[in-house]
């Protein structure tokens, strides 16, 4: 802490070792995923429970110092960094799981338990927690919260947000808000907590949630399919969903997979290579579902839709299939992607990845493109290749540069800039292509509501005056 008066506050109500300011904390606590900004912290805090939490929040607005929240960090937008002297506020003490009521078959917890530890309970008291995605074992349900997160299961079971029954939040004016207390049925106007869930931790901080649990889906199976061309993944998407219960509907380009080979040394997954590969799963509570999913399958092979498939056989077989779309991103990992998260209507996917396709071809002659997303549900995820001879800032400004066409093109079909991961600093300077200006103006007037001082995450979402 040094000689720093302000910080030295703090041991008034928090124990010298909640409170850190050595350079590896700084870099460690004060940053995502996102790889392209200088980390400066001034502190960073580590409460055990909401009190504490409003106690800094209030001691904040007293020294007008600006606080980050701090999950699992593994957002792709710069949403959890902090870059201009913030005190980063980490939840990473505040992990218990404190209450499962059996009748409501909901969960209490606090905001710095690891998503993959809910599944896990919930897996233990015989009941499901649906939200699922690459980042389950570290991500923290808060930050899960903050930007609603969705993952590869939003075609079955939605977004974070249908899940929560409850929040307990901090304002940014130091309030403590109970909100909607668990209620299934609530119709007493505006729902606070859904200005919070999506809010990228710019109103206030989430501390406590109640989530809903629900009943573990029958055995599931998985199809990785050859597609030939972009517009059979939709036809087959469209057979899929109209005859079966579709879990999960992802798709990844040839590329991608060479790379996941590469990097990773598993085995070709199937035998003819195509441009485009989905993985599709399936509810199988039937000998007839299951018959059903490979009639499907035979049907989508003499369409010339698909032009090989191979498919899960048993839970073991379910899970390394997995690994061919969910290891895409960490393959992709040592190339220093350029990463763009979109989304539009699914109907409209494979005339949008076209244009987009066209103008990345055009301005990116010397990158490699990679495609892959959740292509159920319209997100895609789009991976700009570093080559090796280019430095990282060069790249990153190359890549910008064409950032304005990209965003010009996805508001043509009325789609999203941000499908997850939320807009933090990435994204902000484009998110009027997404909302229109009478609605950016609503977001900053509900800002300075919650936040007068505008201290909580700010530069992030969007910037008040």
């Amino acid at each position: 802490m040094g000689q720093d008066p302000d910080l030295q506050e703090l041991t008034q109500f928090l124990k010298p070792t909640q409170i850190k300011t050595d350079s590896e904390s700084v870099q460690y606590y004060g940053k995502d995923w996102t790889t392209y900004f200088d980390i400066k912290a001034r502190a960073i805090l580590f409460p055990k429970n909401t009190v504490e939490v409003q106690k800094i929040v209030l001691w904040a607005r007293k020294n007008k110092l600006s606080l980050v929240p701090s999950g699992g960090r593994t957002g792709l937008s710069g949403g959890a960094c902090a870059t201009k002297n913030e005190v980063v506020i980490s939840f990473e003490l505040m992990n218990q799981i404190l209450e499962f009521n059996e009748i409501e078959q909901t969960l209490h917890v606090e905001a710095g338990v690891i998503t993959q530890s809910i599944q896990k309970k919930a897996f233990e008291l015989g009941l499901f927690y649906p939200v699922d995605f690459a980042a389950r074992g570290s991500s923290h349900i808060g930050g899960n919260l903050a930007t609603n997160a969705g993952g590869i299961k939003v075609l079955r079971y939605g977004m974070t947000r249908d899940w929560v029954l409850g929040l307990t939040v901090v304002t940014g004016s130091g309030e403590i808000l109970e909100l909607n207390h668990s209620l299934v049925k609530n119709a007493t106007g505006y729902d606070l907590r859904h200005l919070f869930i999506g809010s990228e931790g710019t109103l206030g901080f989430i501390t406590h949630v109640t989530l809903k649990l629900t009943q573990p889906p029958p055995p599931l199976q998985v199809f990785i399919l050859s597609v030939p061309a972009l517009e059979s993944v939709m036809n087959v998407f469209a057979l899929y969903k109209k005859q079966t219960t579709l879990t999960a509907f992802e798709f990844f380009s040839d590329l991608a997979l060479e790379k996941l080979l590469h990097q990773t040394g598993l085995p070709l997954p199937i035998q003819q290579r195509s441009p485009f590969y989905v993985l599709a799963e399936v509810e199988i509570p039937s000998e007839q579902a299951e018959q059903k999913a490979l009639q499907i399958f035979e049907q989508a092979v003499e369409n010339g839709w698909v032009a090989d498939g191979v498919v899960s056989q048993g839970e073991t077989q379910l899970q390394n299939f997995w690994k061919y779309r969910e290891q895409i991103s960490e393959s992709l990992a040592p190339f220093s992607p350029y990463k763009n998260d979109l989304s539009v209507s699914v109907s409209q996917v494979p005339a949008f990845m076209k244009d987009l396709d066209t103008l990345l071809k055009q301005k990116y002659k010397d990158f490699e493109v990679v495609w892959f997303g959740h292509i159920g549900d319209g997100n895609l995820h789009l991976n700009i290749l570093r080559p090796s001879n280019l430095s990282k800032e060069a790249f990153v400004q190359s890549c910008q540069k064409v950032d304005q066409l990209v965003f010009e093109t996805i508001q043509k079909y009325h789609g999203s800039i941000s499908a997850e991961h939320g807009v933090g600093l990435t994204k902000k300077p484009f998110l009027q292509f997404s909302r229109s200006k009478e609605e950016i103006e609503i977001l900053k007037q509900i800002k300075k509501i919650f936040d007068p001082d505008l201290i909580i995450n700010p530069g992030k979402l969007i910037d008040v005056d």
